[in-house]
C-alpha cells in the first residue's frame, strides 16, 4: 500500500477548511490530551500549544474490501470453551507487537502513532469549549459604541447610493397623474368631439369649432409635455436608523483566601484556577472587567501583579472579602448594567462563627445582585464550617451559586468545567 504525506506549507490558510474538519473528527481525542495538558502544566504555560498523539488505529478508515474466505476459528465472547479472565496463548508467527506501533514484528516493521501539534488558539479553543458565563443577561448601555443601522422608511433626502427606485417611480408616477390629470381629461374630451366634427361631410362641418379643438388640443399637449418625468422632488432614499447594539458587560470578582492556613501549594492551586478564569474571560467575553480582591483577616482590592504575587498574610476572617465585594459593587458596577459574578477560592478555615455571617452576607447582599457565584474549597480534608454554611446556600438558591472541592492540582480543570459548563437553555 502506498502512502502520500503532503508536506506543502500551509500558505494563505489554504488547507484552514481541512485542518478543521480533522480536528472535529478527532475532536474527543484532543480534547482529552487537552485536559491532561492543563493539569500536568505550570501556572504561567498553560496558553501554550500542544501536540496531539492519535492511536494509529483509530485514524485508519473504514473500506469495503472482500473477506479472507475459507473456513475460519475465532474466539468469541461467551462460548463453551473460554470465560471471562482465561489466558489465551500468543498465536505462532509473531504479530502482536508489544511497543505503541501497530503490526510490529520481530522483523522491526510497524506503525507509530499518528501525533501532530495543536496552534496556542486551537489549544484554548479546545480548552474552554463547551464552557459559558451562567445566566448571562444583555444589557441596553448607555454610552455603547457599537451601532447597527435598521431600515425605518423613505426620507426625501440621503445618499446617492441609497436611492429607492420603487419609491421614486411611484412618486413620479403620482405628481404626473396630479398635475396632468384634468389636462389630460380634457385632451380626451377635445380628440372626440373633434373626431366627432370631422365624421360630418366637409360641406356641413363647422370648421370655425375644429379650428377651435385644434388649437385647444395643441395648447393641451404643449402643458402636458412641460409637467416633468422625473423631478428632484420625486427622489425617495432609503433612510437607515442607528440603533445601539445591546451588549453583556460582565465583571467578574476574584475572591483569594491568602491566610496563614493557606500552604504555598494551596495557594498555587487557588492561583491555577484564577489564571484559568482569567484566559477563559479574556477569550470568550470582549467586555468583562475582573476585580482581584485577597483577604485574610481584612480584605484588600488589588491589581493583577499583586493578587497572584504578593506574599502578605494573616488570619481569617472571609466576611471581609464578601463586604468589600458588596462595596465595590455599590461604588462601581452596578447591577442593572452589569453582570456580576463571583469565585472563591479558600481552604475553608475561618474565624469562629464567621462562616454564618459569610451564609447571611451571601443570602442577603452578594446573590440578589449577582447572576452567579462559584465557591471552590481547596483541601484534602474534611469539610469545614464554611462549607457546611455555604451548602445551605446551594440548596436554596440551586441556579446562581454552586460549589466544589479541590483535593489535588488534578482536580483543578475537571473542577473548573463543573462550574462553568455551559447548560441547556431549552428546559
Amino acid at each position: 500500500m502506498s502512502y502520500v504525506v503532503d508536506r506543502r506549507l500551509n500558505g494563505k490558510n489554504k488547507s484552514t477548511v481541512n485542518r478543521q474538519r480533522f480536528l472535529r473528527r478527532y475532536r474527543d481525542h484532543i480534547k482529552k490530551a487537552v485536559s491532561d495538558a492543563v493539569n500536568n502544566r505550570s501556572i504561567t504555560d498553560v496558553e501554550r500549544g500542544e501536540k496531539i498523539s492519535i492511536p494509529t488505529r483509530d485514524i485508519s478508515e473504514p473500506v469495503f474490501h472482500h473477506g479472507r474466505g475459507g473456513r475460519n476459528e475465532r474466539v468469541h465472547p461467551g462460548n463453551k470453551e473460554f470465560t471471562a479472565g482465561d489466558r489465551i496463548p500468543r498465536p505462532q508467527g509473531g504479530g502482536g507487537g508489544g511497543g505503541a506501533g501497530e503490526g510490529a514484528s520481530d522483523q522491526g516493521e510497524g506503525m507509530d502513532d499518528f501525533v501532530f501539534q495543536i496552534t496556542q488558539e486551537e489549544f484554548l479553543d479546545f480548552m474552554f469549549d463547551d464552557l459559558e458565563l451562567p445566566n448571562l443577561v444583555k444589557r441596553q448601555l448607555s454610552g455603547s459604541e457599537e451601532f447597527k443601522f435598521h431600515r425605518a422608511g423613505v426620507a426625501n433626502e440621503g445618499n446617492p447610493g441609497r436611492i429607492n427606485v420603487v419609491r421614486s417611480l411611484r412618486a413620479a408616477n403620482a405628481r404626473r397623474i396630479a398635475l396632468g390629470g384634468q389636462k389630460r381629461r380634457r385632451l380626451r374630451e377635445c380628440e372626440a368631439q373633434l373626431a366627432e366634427l370631422m365624421a360630418i361631410d366637409e360641406v356641413l362641418r363647422d370648421h370655425k369649432a375644429v379650428a377651435a379643438l385644434e388649437d385647444e388640443i395643441t395648447q393641451l399637449q404643449a402643458r402636458l409635455k412641460k409637467v416633468p418625468w422625473l423631478d428632484d422632488f420625486d427622489i425617495k432614499y432609503n433612510l437607515l436608523v442607528k440603533h445601539p447594539i445591546p451588549k453583556s458587560k460582565a465583571v467578574m470578582f476574584c475572591l483569594m483566601d491568602v491566610s496563614g492556613s493557606m500552604t504555598q501549594d494551596t495557594k498555587d492551586m487557588a492561583k491555577r484556577f484564577f489564571i484559568l478564569l482569567y484566559l477563559f474571560l479574556q477569550r470568550n467575553y470582549e467586555r468583562t472587567e475582573v476585580v482581584f480582591i485577597r483577604h485574610h483577616t481584612s480584605a484588600k482590592e488589588v491589581d493583577e501583579q499583586d493578587f497572584f504575587y504578593s506574599r502578605e498574610t494573616g488570619g481569617t476572617i472571609v466576611s471581609s472579602a464578601l463586604k468589600l465585594m458588596d462595596e465595590v459593587v455599590a461604588d462601581r458596577y452596578s447591577p442593572e448594567e452589569w453582570n456580576i459574578y463571583g469565585a472563591q477560592a479558600s481552604d475553608g478555615d475561618n474565624w469562629n462563627d464567621d462562616s454564618s455571617v459569610c451564609r447571611d452576607l451571601m443570602l442577603s447582599k452578594i446573590l440578589p445582585k449577582s447572576q452567579y457565584f462559584a465557591y471552590i474549597e481547596i483541601t484534602p480534608r474534611q469539610h469545614q464550617a464554611l462549607w457546611e454554611e455555604y451548602a445551605k446556600v446551594a440548596n436554596s438558591q440551586p441556579d446562581g451559586f454552586a460549589m466544589q472541592q479541590i483535593k489535588t492540582a488534578a482536580d483543578i480543570y475537571p473542577v473548573f468545567r463543573e462550574l462553568f459548563q455551559k447548560k441547556s437553555h431549552d428546559a
